[in-house]
């Protein structure tokens, strides 16, 4: 499925199903190694397996998971997108806090802007300096989606656990800037996005098909010889995987 596609099966109440098993796809050719991109940790706290770069258009999933390490960030967890965010969730629950950030005397946070480039993300200081303190929140469970334009700084929690996945697209909008706050004292600096371990990702990809499957039952029943959260094919393929990486 591609970003207009997955659009419209939100906008038209449609998404719980078709998206779980277009997402169980991906996550089996990730779990494979047939991924076209591969898995990125994302300094964020998730993973990052994308699916679609098309000019202004992109679509990812993004999985919260205890398979994978996090990547560690050098600002802090509030920030906001370049990009109009539309995300449908596949399992877990994930709350958005908005966050009222302004310039203040008393600033304890610099903004930066992030540009990213080949892997690499350029964290520029900016002369930016403010105070943020909580907004307005709102929690999004399994089968919901959400909106978040861009410009709105946030922040994203994984509530009831260390698991959640959602379907991620974004729409560039112009003139906009991908932003976060970080310490005051930091300098322009540049970090590298760390691609996930191949072990590590495939883990991920299995336990968040699994999940997906159990979340929505009536869209993957059982069959003969198979447990019916297995995702089809999928773990047979990681295990051959494996195999041909040890030879």
């Amino acid at each position: 499925m591609r970003y207009d596609e997955i659009r419209d099966a939100i906008a038209g109440g449609t998404a719980a199903g078709t998206l779980p098993s277009w997402a169980r796809r991906v996550l089996a050719d990730a779990a494979a190694g047939r991924a076209a991109h591969p898995a990125v940790r994302h300094p964020l706290g998730f993973l990052c397996l994308p699916v679609e770069r098309s000019g202004d258009l992109g679509v990812c999933l993004h999985i919260w998971t205890p398979e994978v390490r996090p990547m560690p960030s050098t600002t802090s967890p509030v920030h906001c997108h370049s990009w109009d965010l539309l995300s449908f969730v596949l399992y877990g629950t994930v709350r958005n806090v908005r966050m009222d950030v302004a310039p203040d005397d008393a600033a304890t946070h610099r903004v930066f802007e992030v540009v990213s480039r080949e892997g690499v993300d350029e964290l520029q200081a900016t002369p930016s300096r403010v105070r943020f303190a909580e907004g307005p929140s709102a929690a999004h469970r399994t089968g919901e989606s959400y909106t978040l334009p861009a410009g709105v700084f946030h922040s994203t929690l994984i509530e009831g656990g260390e698991d959640a996945a959602t379907v991620a697209l974004g729409r560039r909008s112009p003139g906009g800037g991908d932003l976060s706050l970080g310490p005051l004292s930091a300098a322009t600096h540049r970090v590298r996005r760390e691609r996930g371990d191949p072990d590590d990702a495939g883990r991920a990809a299995l336990r968040a098909s699994r999940r997906i499957a159990a979340e929505f039952p009536a869209l993957f029943p059982a069959r003969a010889g198979n447990r019916p959260d297995d995702p089809p094919s999928s773990a047979e393929a990681y295990g051959r995987r494996r195999r041909s990486a040890r030879r």
